[in-house]
């Protein structure tokens, strides 16, 4: 991340915008700007993969379900933020991963300049690469700002986007899994 450059475009957008970048409430914006960006995309060049770490045998052939995952990311379209929440299931095949490495992989990917859809598959393939899993099943559902803000200014529209790989592509696996998502 290169701070000086970030804060050097911010003061450019200021000026750019017809905004006096000096004034007392904007001194302190671009510093502000990096930093959150510096947040925004910590997961830029980090390996998803990663974040699973330690494995443990699997002992149980039940499909395992974290929901309601919180998550931030930022909309490569308009670098406006999308927030909401993902469901993560997975039936293992040998292995198991810890269940807050779930949500760490899912963190890492939305790290990222983000398309939704991108991010729901990108997480799916990461577990299906790191955990060899029976299948995967990854549900998201956010508000994006770049909706609620500006064109369509549709403040209460959410996002829903499904990848689903190995036995979760199959209708009666699936719709057991998305039936306890959605309890």
């Amino acid at each position: 991340m290169q701070a000086d450059r970030i804060r050097n475009a911010v003061t450019e957008i200021l000026l750019a915008i017809g905004e006096d970048p000096n004034r007392q409430e904007l001194k302190s914006t671009p510093e502000k700007v990096a930093e959150a960006y510096a947040s925004f995309f910590k997961g830029i060049g980090v390996d998803p993969l990663s974040a699973i770490g330690e494995t443990f045998p699997a002992d149980s052939s039940e499909t395992v379900i974290l929901k309601d995952i919180e998550l931030v990311s930022i909309c490569e379209h308009h670098l406006l933020p999308f927030t909401g929440n993902a469901h993560i299931a997975y039936l293992p095949n040998t292995q198991l991963a810890g269940l807050g490495r779930l949500a760490k992989v899912l963190e890492i990917i939305a790290s990222r300049p983000q398309l939704q859809e991108r991010l729901t598959s990108e997480v799916a393939d990461a577990l299906v690469e790191g955990l060899d899993p029976k299948g995967v099943l990854v549900v998201i559902e956010a508000r994006h700002q770049c909706v609620a803000s500006r064109g369509a200014r549709q403040p209460e529209v959410n996002t829903v986007t499904i990848a689903s790989r190995g036995v979760f592509t199959e209708p009666s696996y699936r719709q057991e899994a998305m039936a306890l998502i959605n309890r």
